[in-house]
């Protein structure tokens, strides 16, 4: 069960991860969609763990790996955004969201 701090927090992450996402995206991952789809963030607000979804998704595993290398310059510009809000901002973990792909593929089971 996840306090209201931690939500508060987590929607925060969410919403400023992904304008950083969408304005450093553009210049380095062409023609691709990232989307922060979730954010978890432990109890002691160290870790914030980044569910990522990547439109297409043929190109999920490199734009990660991509992602995970610049995971300093992307706490940075997070600190930059939120450091109003927090006292010190949590260590990122990037994950890949597949959900969609999985309901995408059940329903093309279905309909065989």
């Amino acid at each position: 069960m996840e306090t209201t701090r931690q939500n508060k927090i987590s929607r925060l992450i969410q919403k400023d991860m992904a304008d950083i996402l969408q304005k450093e995206g553009k210049n380095l991952f062409h023609n691709v969609m990232i989307s922060v789809t979730r954010v978890r963030i432990t109890p002691d607000l160290s870790i914030a763990r980044v569910y990522l979804s990547i439109f297409p998704s043929e190109k999920g595993e490199a734009v990660l790996l991509e992602i995970k290398k610049l995971h300093s310059k992307l706490r940075g510009l997070l600190g930059l955004k939120v450091g109003k809000q927090l006292r010190i901002v949590p260590q990122l973990d990037f994950f890949l969201d597949d959900s969609l792909d999985y309901i995408d593929n059940i329903d093309r089971l279905l309909k065989e």
